[in-house]
């Protein structure tokens, strides 16, 4: 289904979901495609962009939110970073593009077999990868299941936005984050963890 912005603009948290739930039932039948045709990139160079949802991801090769969504050029506002931690440069993202492009649904999906998890449970790591994996130590405390793990690291990515935005304030505006949990094997993503 192609929109305008003008009716991207009025998508509710609850219409953007439902629009990554069935861009994804499209791309697990291998049907996938957002719009990037060179008229789609005219149109976005020329009145702006107006994704529809945030999407807080690992940097993993293997998670591609635009092709998990089947999103096209100026759909989705993807913040990448690897473990899908959060800091101020992701804040500041997320704030932009909630208070400045109009987005209501923000979502931090994570992914099994996630190697800064993996990292973080079975390694000690040094240098940069360590603000990492110190993050997500204190997300996931002692849990060694990788997969629980991940999910306990997106809820930890959760709180933090929750508590930066005050978010709950903002639901009564439309404003809602939620986590996913994206599965490498056969592409199902599971919502609201």
């Amino acid at each position: 289904m192609k929109l305008s912005h003008e009716n991207i603009d009025s998508l509710s948290a609850r219409q953007s979901l439902e629009r990554l739930k069935s861009g994804n039932e499209l791309y697990l039948k291998n049907k996938s495609g957002g719009d990037v045709s060179p008229e789609k990139r005219t149109d976005t160079c020329e009145n702006g962009q107006h994704p529809f949802a945030v999407i807080i991801t690992c940097s993993d090769s293997r998670v591609i939110p635009e092709s998990i969504f089947s999103a096209g050029i100026g759909d989705l506002f993807v913040i990448r970073v690897a473990g899908n931690v959060m800091d101020d440069h992701q804040l500041g993202s997320v704030e932009y593009a909630a208070s400045h492009l109009g987005v209501k649904l923000i979502v931090v999906m994570g992914h099994n077999h996630c190697g800064a998890v993996d990292a973080a449970i079975n390694h000690d790591p040094d240098g940069y990868i360590k603000f990492i994996t110190d993050e997500i130590r204190a997300a996931i405390g002692d849990e060694t299941d990788e997969e629980e793990a991940c999910r306990l690291n997106v809820r930890h990515s959760i709180a933090i936005i929750e508590n930066s935005f005050a978010i709950h304030e903002e639901e009564e505006h439309g404003l809602k984050v939620i986590g996913a949990l994206y599965h490498l094997e056969d592409g199902t993503v599971d919502f609201g963890i």
